[in-house]
């Protein structure tokens, strides 16, 4: 036992002393009671004052609200962003205050939307909360009080009682049939058998540490006494809390990938502007006339509307989650769940409904069955084999389940269409198997009652029951198989044990049954010549959907590994439903990687699908060394075991109903219905998203990189620039500016979850963007200054040049919103009523021009004017050029001709 007794100061003059005690599962009861300065009967009510006053509350710490000021400034923290607020302060310089007004307008929509998106996931967030434990029994001066779990302190003498939450981490001091369900901090399936007597070694993993009780898990049988060591941040659920504090999270692939979109950006534009710079220097002009054309330039060449486009992306990507019950936390992880690579998920209560079920029967002298259904919820059929289930077995089957629903002391109800119950996990799958059956409680109510009972002890292991029934006495005993078969008579054992290995083999927890008639009133008179009933194979089953989950997920190219704090034996049984493991060989141990040095341990990671027996600390070294390895990782789970590797993976997904605080508060992504297969929706709208800021960036690029060649032409034919700084403001801000809001919006095109997934170092800006762009901002921009130059030729004033290349630029967005649409189809092939805002922002955006050409206020600020019936015409011909030459291109590249063609030719080369 290690006892620290630290002297701090609060004040001048002012010291107190601070107990702490670790290790307290390798001490005996009479040494930790001592240490702690307690007592049998517990601490007097002054001395636990005292020591609240010292220790501090028994509750974590919790970071207040973050206000919606600090959100919405959140939201200039961009390098997009540092662009453009550097371009409205050269604005500002040059005194070009409209330029300047028009960024830092979209500066604010974009700030604004992205803030109250955020705000709004957090409170929905802030809802999911659940308070872990609100009471406490507590010995004070002798006397058994209930108080507040958040005033406990260590040294208090706490009572635990089937169904309580486990307010602090405990010293067991007695334990009568008490289990602990530690499967939110240990990940482990099973409830624990706890033992107050034993002492164990130092080094004793926490899963295993049968005489302590942590905070956060359920007593779920029996009953115990304990001694508080630890509140608050020094529980074994504290250190996690507080570990989460240190660790950073992975940024999401989207800002990796933005931020490599903006740097090339600037170096991109910095050359333009450096030669434009130049090529203007040498041919007389003066600095401001330089300065102006690189504010028109930095104007074009940076997507003003993108922040705008990318916010809204996210934002309604996260309103379709939210329909398909996933609560978006931070708006980044709406497209990191569908650029994820691979998903390593929690078993427990993810994969599987974390309730045991009874999922195998062998009845006597008969080959074993299969039992649908899971969980609590009493629908299954028992499964169909040849000549299993007569009416004979029909009996025998009834007579096992009978005799499990006896021998039992829990509780099965049914409120407000939810099943629910109370006792032990091995009780309850029995009492569903009963219902299953056909014998409901009611039944067996009106026809047996309890005579006489020998409860489950850990050192006999079994428990049996004598009740008065409507054909006699009727005994029910169920147990370990070894404890129960002697009990039997005319059963042939050898078969009978061939079958417990062969089910223990596949994942099963085999318990063996027992009955007879009898006209004894008292079990201890006889327990023996019973007539064995048959075996049963119990497991934490699979969740429905979970197998067709992990396919759809395969099928989208994502690697899914299973992480779990259960035996690897458990964990292949698992792995073998899902598909994801086939011998135990595949099966990574957690006392593997530990003995493993770091290079072995990547490569046993790498290679893993399925990781068992692992704590939560090497949970957070396989997601660090799947990181290191060049994936995007996404981490599922619902305990707060899971919360370090939730928060250090790209995108981390909680459980909103099963999951604990420590894991929602941490997740990017909450499933409020905690299906797997919600996940996958996920990964679906997260895909639309990243194609739908793909079509936006394909865009606003184009269009930016079609208007300074423009500017390149002019400055090389010496005449002046096509369109004004203004111009081309209003360009990219207005009508721009609603195309690729609404075009954000573009439903999925059916094939998500067919395409594999991104490669992570993939750029937004890839050899198709590259590709689109060239060709069609050089039939934008070429066509355009073509037009304007051959106006100055004729003679045409500049203003009107420009006016009527302004006009062309715009219907050249309205005709490319159809390419963009999607990246292989033809544009033809996409209604447009399948985006009814898009259609109406095309509309919108065309008619918001028209009314400027109108208005006097707009025709002097952007020099604009209406324009002849015939020139209308003529410009809406031009701007049908890049359609046509757009849908040349897809029908070429992804021709199965041309794509064999060019295979013939790389293999040559």
């Amino acid at each position: 036992m290690t006892l620290e007794l630290t002297l701090f100061r609060t004040g001048v003059n002012d010291y107190r002393m601070d107990l702490e005690i670790t290790s307290a599962h390798e001490q005996k009861i009479s040494n930790v009671i001592t240490g702690l300065n307690s007592s049998e009967r517990g601490l007097s009510s002054t001395e636990a004052l005292r020591r609240l006053a010292v220790h501090g509350p028994n509750i974590f710490p919790t970071r207040p609200p973050t206000p919606f000021i600090v959100i919405f400034l959140r939201q200039f923290l961009s390098p997009l962003i540092y662009a453009l607020l550097i371009a409205v302060l050269l604005a500002l310089w040059m005194r070009d205050y409209a330029d300047a007004v028009f960024i830092f307008a979209v500066l604010l929509i974009n700030a604004s939307i992205g803030g109250g998106q955020e705000y709004s996931a957090q409170k929905s967030a802030a809802g999911l909360r659940q308070v872990l434990a609100a009471k406490s029994l507590v010995a004070r001066d002798g006397v058994i009080h209930e108080v507040d779990a958040e005033e406990l302190v260590p040294g208090d003498l706490i009572l635990l009682e089937s169904g309580m939450r486990v307010p602090a981490d405990i010293r067991l001091v007695s334990t009568h049939h008490l289990e602990i369900d530690e499967s939110l901090l240990t990940g482990e399936s099973l409830a624990v058998l706890k033992d107050s007597q034993v002492e164990l070694p130092v080094e004793t993993r926490l899963a295993e540490r049968v005489n302590m009780a942590f905070t956060g898990s359920l007593v779920a049988r029996g009953r115990g006494r304990g001694v508080v060591v630890g509140t608050a941040l020094r529980t074994e659920l504290g250190k996690i809390v507080d570990s989460l504090e240190a660790e950073p999270g992975a940024k999401p692939p989207l800002l990796i990938r933005m931020e490599r979109l903006t740097r090339k950006s600037a170096v991109f534009l910095l050359l333009a502007t450096a030669v434009m710079a130049v090529i203007l220097v040498l041919r007389g002009y003066t600095l401001y006339d330089v300065l102006m054309v690189s504010i028109a330039m930095a104007v074009s060449a940076i997507p003003e509307g993108l922040p705008v486009a990318l916010t809204v992306a996210l934002a309604v990507a996260s309103r379709r989650m939210a329909k398909r019950n996933v609560i978006v936390r931070r708006l980044a992880a709406v497209e990191a769940l569908g650029s994820c690579t691979y998903i390593a998920t929690d078993k427990t209560g993810t994969l599987t409904v974390n309730q045991l079920t009874v999922k195998k029967i062998a009845l006597p002298e008969l080959p074993a069955f299969g039992v649908g259904g899971s969980g609590l919820k009493p629908t299954g059929d028992f499964e169909r084999l040849e000549g299993v289930l007569g009416p004979m077995q029909q009996g025998k089957l009834r007579s096992l389940a009978l005799a499990g629903a006896l021998c039992n002391e829990a509780q099965l109800f049914e409120e407000s269409g939810e099943w629910a119950g109370h006792g032990d996990s091995v009780d309850l799958a029995f009492l569903v198997l009963a219902e299953k059956a056909g014998l409901p409680e009611s039944d067996r109510a009106q026809h047996y009652s309890l005579m006489d009972e020998i409860p489950f002890e850990p050192e006999n292991q079994f428990a049996a029951t004598l009740h008065r029934g409507p054909l006699g006495n009727l005994i029910s005993v169920k147990g370990a198989v070894e404890k129960v078969l002697p009990m039997c008579k005319g059963v042939e054992s050898e078969h009978v044990l061939t079958q417990m290995n062969e089910m223990a083999e596949e994942g099963y927890r085999v318990l063996a049954l027992a009955g007879l008639l009898s006209s004894v009133t008292q079990l201890k008179d006889q327990l023996q010549g019973l007539s064995f009933l048959g075996l049963v194979g119990m497991m934490d089953p699979l969740r429905e959907e979970a197998k067709e989950a992990i396919d759809h997920c395969r099928s989208a190219g994502i690697t899914v590994s299973m992480v779990t704090g259960d035996h690897p034996k458990t964990a292949l049984a698992i792995a073998k439903q899902l598909g994801l493991a086939g011998h135990l060989e595949a099966v990574v141990s957690g006392p593997q990687l530990k003995a493993a040095g770091e290079a072995d341990r990547d490569q046993l990671i790498s290679r893993g699908r399925v990781y068992a027996r692992v704590e939560p600390q090497q949970k957070l070294e396989i997601v660090q060394s799947l990181l290191a390895a060049g994936h995007f990782v996404a981490v599922t789970g619902d305990g707060a075991n899971d919360a370090p590797a939730l928060r250090a993976a790209n995108v981390g997904v909680a459980m909103g109903k099963s999951g604990t605080d420590v894991a929602k508060d941490v997740a990017d992504l909450v499933i409020t219905d905690d299906r797997f297969a919600t996940i996958v929706a996920g990964i679906e709208e997260g895909r639309i998203a990243y194609s739908n800021i793909r079509k936006v960036v394909y865009l606003l690029i184009s269009t930016g990189v079609a208007e300074i060649l423009m500017f390149f032409l002019s400055l090389i034919l010496g005449v002046p620039l096509p369109l004004t700084a203004i111009q081309i403001l209003w360009l990219n801000l207005v009508t721009n500016g609603i195309q690729d809001v609404t075009l954000a919006m573009e439903p999925g095109e059916g094939d998500e979850l067919h395409r594999p997934p991104r490669r992570p170092e993939e750029p937004i800006f890839d050899r198709l963007m590259l590709e689109r762009v060239v060709l069609s901002s050089v039939v934008m921009g070429g066509i355009s200054f073509s037009f304007f130059y051959s106006q100055l030729r004729e003679g045409v004033s500049l203003e009107v040049a420009r006016n009527l290349t302004l006009l062309l630029m715009v219907l050249f967005e309205n005709v490319m919103i159809g390419n963009c649409r999607s990246e292989t189809k033809s544009a033809f092939s996409m209604s447009p009523l399948k985006n009814p805002y898009l259609l109406a922002g095309t509309l919108g955006a065309q008619l918001l021009h028209i009314g400027a050409m109108y208005i006097p206020f707009f025709q002097t600020t952007l020099g604009v004017a209406p324009v002849h019936l015939s020139d209308w015409i003529r410009l809406l011909g031009m701007a049908l050029s890049v359609l046509l030459v757009m849908e040349i291109y897809k029908l070429a590249r992804h021709s199965p001709w041309l794509s064999r063609f060019t295979t013939s030719i790389r293999r040559h080369l």
